[in-house]
């Protein structure tokens, strides 16, 4: 366990009862699972998840030397380190499942990496279940997901707990000071990668664990669009994916409350543009002609809904059908649900459209594996007239979008940025006003046909090209502007 990252977080000196709490949490899962530093660890490559991406994507997987021979054959003795193939040019990807946007995020890295010239390796450390990182991070996941489906059933626990904690308590230094205790216990899983291997992080506890593990090219890709110390990694590269949130970093406003506080190195954070697959990029502007042919030539409407990490939806999901299952039946729109790895959630949406005697045009997908239940939404939004989704790391993909009843506070600020950007709606709060504007979008095609031409203008600035800036960045320590 290491402290010193406790007790100041970029020159702010934490107080006694910041360093005290975060001591105390970090001991408590030494307790309860122990000390990956006094056990030899072992890494070996996995198979590519996504093959049909042809990403070339390997996954890394780390385990005890004494947790059996389960899965690939081990490429290091415990306590070696990793070496990539012969003749790879690698970028490692940290990241962790914590709803659905930093696999997401992990997956434009991967993506954006290859069309570099790059080969991507996969290391999440939720999937290294025999370590105390893994441990760590499914516990810490699932109630993260409890709190999402807890804060849309019940609006006192949403006002009072969840959006206030997701806004405003995620934000305070402090915060990031326990992070900061807790992700020196999952440095071990990170510390068998060579000390120089460019490492893009998704998430802020890779990016610490990897700082703490002694990596030299990190970068840590901030996700949303509200700045909080939750997302701090000092020592590694910041990026973000807009100007409003570099300035909230690079200030560090609000952080502590109302006392000023010393701001982060200019050096240590960089705005690069929104985070987005090279697939695409290289193809905005035959989608977008397009999108905007069908809705000159009044084609149905096509929508996309995409389900969230945490299922936390599934009312507004299901009350959004049933106001247009007139439309739907006559065929004015088509629907597609990818309800990612939900089970229930695809058996209620089933169970509607069945009631409902919804054509059979209308699509419901589900995977149980969480890259195919992410990947999904990415391969049926290319061909969609309009995605209807949560405004998290969804918010910021170029497509048109209407953006649904966020989840915590901090999404408040993805809408915001897409409605301003003008390539989605600002947050519609209930599935009344969603109907409404899916119903004027199947009517009439300004709103739309808008959407995608300020898509294109951003494209022309250069906003969707954050993953690629971001591998730059751990590859080279630039990029090219």
């Amino acid at each position: 366990m290491n402290l010193e990252r406790s007790e100041s977080v970029f020159g702010n000196p934490m107080d006694r009862t910041a360093v005290a709490k975060a001591r105390k949490t970090a001991e408590g899962y030494v307790k309860k699972w122990g000390d990956d530093g006094k056990r030899n660890l072992t890494a070996a490559l996995g198979g590519d998840p996504l093959p049909e991406c042809g990403w070339g994507l390997r996954t890394i997987a780390v385990r005890p030397a004494d947790a059996g021979a389960a899965g690939a054959a081990s490429l290091t003795d415990p306590g070696e380190t990793l070496s990539f193939p012969e003749g790879s040019n690698p970028v490692v990807i940290g990241t962790i499942r914590m709803g659905y946007g930093h696999f997401r995020i992990s997956m434009a890295m991967a993506s954006a990496a290859r069309a570099l010239g790059y080969d991507p390796f996969w290391l999440d450390l939720h999937a290294q279940k025999d370590t105390v990182a893994g441990r760590i991070v499914e516990r810490l996941n699932g109630l993260y997901s409890l709190g999402s489906r807890l804060s849309q059933k019940y609006s006192l626990f949403d006002r009072l707990y969840w959006e206030p904690l997701n806004s405003e308590g995620f934000r305070r230094l402090p915060y990031n000071a326990c992070d900061q205790a807790v992700s020196s216990l999952m440095a071990p899983v990170l510390a068998v990668l060579p000390r120089d291997v460019p490492f893009v992080a998704t998430h802020a506890w890779p990016a610490q664990a990897a700082v703490h593990a002694g990596l030299t090219r990190v970068v840590n890709a901030i996700p949303d669009n509200w700045p909080m110390a939750l997302h701090l990694a000092e020592g590694a590269i910041h990026t973000v994916q807009t100007p409003s949130a570099r300035f909230g970093y690079r200030t560090l406003s609000g952080m502590l409350g109302d006392k000023p506080c010393k701001p982060m190195d200019a050096d240590s954070i960089r705005c690069v543009g929104h985070y987005v697959d090279h697939e695409f990029v290289s193809n905005l502007k035959e989608d977008c002609g397009e999108r905007k042919a069908r809705r000159l030539g009044g084609a149905p409407l096509r929508i996309l809904l995409s389900v969230g990490g945490a299922g936390a939806q599934r009312e507004y999901a299901l009350a959004l059908i049933d106001l247009l299952a007139p439309e739907l039946r006559k065929g004015s729109m088509e629907l597609t649900v990818n309800t990612g790895d939900h089970e229930v959630f695809r058996d209620a949406v089933v169970e509607k459209m069945r009631v409902l005697i919804l054509p059979e045009v209308h699509r419901v997908h589900f995977s149980k594996d969480i890259f195919q239940a992410v990947w999904t939404t990415n391969r049926l939004m290319r061909g969609c007239d309009v995605l209807v989704t949560k405004p998290s790391e969804l918010a910021f993909y170029p497509v048109p979008k209407l953006l649904a009843r966020r989840v915590g506070g901090h999404e408040a600020w993805g809408a915001i940025r897409s409605a301003d950007l003008g390539d989605g709606t600002p947050e519609l709060a209930t599935p009344e006003a969603a109907a409404g504007t899916l119903r004027l979008m199947a009517r009439e095609g300004d709103i739309l046909t808008e959407m995608n031409e300020r898509i294109l203008e951003a494209d022309a600035a250069g906003i969707w090209r954050g993953a690629y800036r971001a591998v730059q960045l751990a590859a080279t320590g630039g990029f090219n502007e």
